[in-house]
């Protein structure tokens, strides 16, 4: 269980951990879905000192239901492609659409 978290916070990633656990996920995996939705809820409400743009202005957490895996019909959104860019050091990201991205992302995995 992350330290600072209320208890409200407690029970409801004890709950998300619980009902990832059921799904079958590995307990590190329950643990680490548990701690990112309660951050990102920590985050929306003011709770934390700091918050990504993705935490603040994207669909919650409960209302995405998983619709932003990355595994549906449209892939990965292209926040999630930029990120990752932006962590492989890819030059010229910031100028790339969705489709450009994806192409300099799978490029850089040869």
């Amino acid at each position: 269980m992350p330290a600072g978290f209320s208890r409200k916070r407690e029970r409801q990633y004890e709950h998300i951990k619980d009902s990832a656990l059921e799904r079958g996920e590995s307990t590190r995996r329950a643990e680490e879905i548990a701690a990112r939705t309660v951050n990102k809820e920590r985050a929306r409400s003011g709770e934390s000192r700091t918050a990504s743009r993705s935490s603040i202005e994207d669909m919650s957490s409960g209302e995405r239901g998983g619709r932003r895996s990355g595994k549906g019909s449209r892939g990965p959104t292209y926040d999630q492609l930029y990120n990752e860019a932006r962590q492989r050091g890819i030059h010229g990201r910031s100028a790339m659409d969705k489709e450009q991205l994806r192409r300099a992302l799978d490029a850089g995995k040869r």
